[in-house]
């Protein structure tokens, strides 16, 4: 190679390695913001004055719109361009988090979080879209590596960061910490991104818009309120029948028009419908761990949500430092050897987590969680990048709005189901207990004897010893169905182990 053509090779290099750390900012601030919020939540009821269910609309309503909006970045993206989608992206979500900072009651933090989520929703989709229009080939699996740190990283650093925020400085920061970020990301996107060929725009799809954003909407809106409505309640019925009734017709609608808002048609490039395929599986799993870990933590433990953060933290970041590396791999012998090794790691550590108990030692738990890291890093973006690597390039910007709006629906609805198994479970052994732990039964007649012959009185021992007991029996029977619901979400994870074969390497 000539001396000219190695300075060539290193400036293109150099600005798609360049071009990634700026990218990879909006990344961060987008995913840091989703798993920050929950933190807050308490102190936002204390602030307005609202009930528990009226304040889970300001996590909600983001969930919602970005069901609407994440559907129509590919055609947005190639009608106005990516670097244009993505600058807009970031701005609105700026001023978006100024407005939930400045927010002085409920409904302007709602209002406040549709504006965030108009920005954030465009954000994740229109960065893998432009990693497959700046990265080499031969470079894809390093490129998604580091992409993909972020979207680990983040949500390890968002329950501690947020913590630190909320209980020691001002709760109105969470929100705004993500000003300077995207006002850095916004100079950076003008100065060091560059701009993008796109195909001829295409006619709006109204009815494929109307439809998905109508099906989406309710689908999620019933997967977040059946549990406090009641899944056989009349609206939550009425919001799965309107979402099968609308996907049913944008399905078809997007199969039989020239210009579909969303392709649906590469899902017959059998290595993208595998990956997706995997991709469920592996983000159940890792949201079942992001949900119902600080749950035992914190209701079964007692540890405040930054001991809860803190503890958690190894995983995540292990997870993060293993995306590159995994990247790295994946460039040399593809996708397959990875995935189906990080499959059986993650199953078998998630297995391991059924074992949790009152007293299980912290050590152990973060030993856990790294293993469990580990394997997630390993399946997580070389699954992705196999799928993405083998649609053409016209249609990478509908095949990242499809692997979003997938991401978003099978994780909802793999935790609502999953919930739902946990809650029966639960349930379950508390009948189980209570029937062998009652009034008449000979432990609890022993004890009252006991303390009545210390000479406590006997109807103020038995309502003590009760209520001792009802305590008691709720927790083990919360800790029963947390180790059941690992059990069953390791089983599920070993059904990624077949679409993992057909991750063949792409050359």
């Amino acid at each position: 190679m000539t001396a000219q053509a190695r300075t060539l090779t290193n400036n293109v290099e150099q600005h798609w390695v360049i071009s990634m750390l700026v990218i990879i900012v909006g990344a961060f601030m987008a995913i840091l913001d989703s798993s920050i919020i929950n933190i807050a939540i308490p102190t936002l009821m204390h602030v307005f004055e609202v009930s528990t269910e009226e304040v889970q609309w300001v996590v909600t309503i983001y969930m919602l719109t970005l069901g609407v909006v994440v559907p129509t970045s590919g055609w947005l993206g190639d009608k106005w361009g990516y670097k244009k989608l993505y600058i807009l992206s970031l701005v609105t979500f700026t001023i978006g988090s100024i407005l939930c900072g400045l927010a002085w009651n409920l409904n302007v933090m709602i209002a406040a979080r549709v504006i965030q989520a108009l920005g954030g929703g465009m954000i994740m989709p229109t960065t893998m879209s432009i990693i497959f229009r700046i990265v080499p080939k031969n470079r894809l699996g390093t490129a998604m590596g580091f992409w993909g740190m972020a979207l680990l990283v983040a949500p390890a650093l968002g329950p501690t960061l947020g913590g630190y925020l909320v209980e020691y400085l001002n709760w109105r920061l969470i929100f705004y910490i993500n000003v300077p970020i995207g006002i850095l990301g916004f100079f950076l996107c003008l100065i060091v991104l560059p701009e993008f060929d796109s195909p001829d725009p295409q006619p709006f799809d109204f009815i494929g818009f109307l439809t998905s954003s109508v099906g989406l909407f309710t689908l999620l809106l019933a997967f977040s309120k059946g549990e406090a409505w009641g899944w056989t309640a009349q609206p939550t019925v009425l919001l799965f029948y309107t979402s099968i009734i609308s996907l049913g017709i944008f399905v078809y609608n997007e199969l039989t028009i020239e210009h579909p808002m969303l392709e649906l048609r590469i899902f017959k490039y059998g290595m993208f419908t595998a990956s997706k395929v995997v991709g469920m599986v592996t983000m159940v799993s890792m949201y079942v761990g992001i949900f119902y870990l600080p749950l035992f933590l914190q209701n079964i433990r007692g540890l405040g949500a930054m001991e809860t953060g803190l503890l958690l933290m190894p995983g995540a970041l292990v997870t993060g430092l293993m995306m590159p590396i995994s990247g790295r791999i994946y460039d040399k012998i593809g996708a397959l050897p990875l995935t189906v090794a990080g499959i059986i790691v993650l199953s078998y550590t998630t297995f391991l987590l059924s074992n949790l108990a009152v007293g299980t030692a912290s050590t152990t738990i973060i030993k856990w969680v790294v293993l469990r890291g580990i394997g997630m890093g390993l399946v997580m973006m070389p699954a992705q990048t196999a799928g993405m690597a083998v649609i053409p390039q016209r249609y990478v910007g509908q095949a990242s709005a499809i692997s979003n709006v997938i991401q978003r629906v099978s994780s909802s609805f793999g935790l609502t189901l999953l919930t739902t198994y946990l809650t029966g479970r639960v349930a379950f052994h508390r009948t189980v207990y209570s029937a062998e732990i009652n009034p008449w039964s000979e432990a609890v007649q022993q004890l009252m004897a006991k303390f009545g012959s210390a000479g406590e009185a006997v109807g103020a021992t038995k309502q003590l010893l009760m209520g001792s007991l009802q305590g008691i029996i709720a927790q083990k029977a919360f800790v029963r169905g947390i180790d059941e619901l690992f059990i069953m979400t390791a089983l599920f994870c070993l059904i990624g182990l077949i679409p993992s074969l057909f991750l063949k390497r792409v050359k």
